[in-house]
């Protein structure tokens, strides 16, 4: 490994294993805890920051089910999706004026600016190891990016195993590439029709994502 940015081999499976964790908590289990709060408690603006940052974090699903697979496009993916999903809880004027407006002690308003915070670290974090790893992003054959693939692979198993106790099913790494490219397929359509359509119509503003 490139030892330029002063990480050992260890040192930088800590920190990719840290990533997922925080991707974990931050980027998975507490937005959904947060979506379901916003609306029960009928917090409009959060509950529409939620949503927006669902359909953006999808892609970061994908590249978990591209690089279960040993896809050299998942380390392409899995690069870009934390600067979207970083992006898209901060881009819009509307939403951001309105949580800025909510009081600090309201529990979900202090949660939400908590979360935002935490998520923005996250994306940092998994973009440097993403840049200090970037031969990955041409070849996968790599000791090292090994790491990036290792709990993606671990959720194949289990998925698989879940699929052959349940429904007497078997779960490839075909199918998982196969489901991976036909997500991502409708992840581009569902962009570019935002960027044509909605972004010119309502620029930085909410409107309808």
């Amino acid at each position: 490994m490139n030892e330029t940015f002063f990480l050992t081999e260890p040192q930088f499976q800590i920190l990719v294993w840290l990533s997922y964790r925080i991707a974990a908590t931050f980027a998975l289990g507490l937005p959904l805890f947060l979506l379901i709060w916003a609306k029960i408690s009928n917090t409009s603006s959060i509950d529409r920051l939620l949503s927006i940052y669902w359909k953006v974090a999808s892609l970061y699903a994908i590249s978990l089910l591209f690089l279960s697979g040993e896809s050299q496009l998942g380390q392409l993916i899995a690069f870009i999706s934390p600067i979207m999903m970083v992006f898209s809880i901060w881009f819009w004027i509307d939403l951001n004026e309105e949580i800025e407006e909510m009081p600090i002690y309201k529990p979900i308003s202090l949660t939400t600016r908590i979360w935002r915070w935490t998520l923005s670290f996250w994306g940092i974090l998994s973009t440097g190891l993403h840049v200090f790893s970037w031969q990955c992003l041409n070849s996968i054959n790599q000791s090292y990016c090994d790491t990036w693939r290792e709990i993606p692979y671990n959720s194949f198993i289990t998925t698989k195993m879940i699929i052959k106790f349940i429904l007497d099913g078997n779960w490839t790494t075909a199918f998982s590439t196969f489901f991976a490219y036909l997500a991502l397929i409708l992840y581009l359509i569902g962009l570019l029709q935002w960027l044509i359509m909605q972004l010119p119509k309502n620029g930085r503003f909410a409107g309808k994502f």
